[in-house]
């Protein structure tokens, strides 16, 4: 189903505007196409995205539970280019 739909028509919540909308005003310099792990796994980055999940406790199941990323969006998952966030 994700692959056959355009991204920008799909939507897994109905909070999914919302969230990039918030996610954005949060982490506006985040790069998404290549993650930096210290962006995500240092102790200033858990300050800044715990309040960010928090915001959606009871709005969105299993709102804090973890999903593997690529680190670079153009590579493939791999065992180097993974990471559990």
């Amino acid at each position: 189903l994700i692959s056959s739909v355009d991204p920008k028509f799909l939507k897994l919540t109905p909070l999914d505007d919302v969230i990039y909308e918030e996610f954005r005003g949060t982490f506006r310099n985040l790069r998404v196409d290549v993650l930096d792990p210290e962006e995500l796994k240092s102790e200033a980055a858990k300050e800044r995205w715990r309040p960010f999940l928090l915001r959606f406790q009871g709005r969105v199941p299993d709102f804090n539970l973890g999903t593997l990323l690529r680190l670079d969006a153009r590579g493939e998952y791999s065992p180097e280019n993974t990471l559990l966030g």
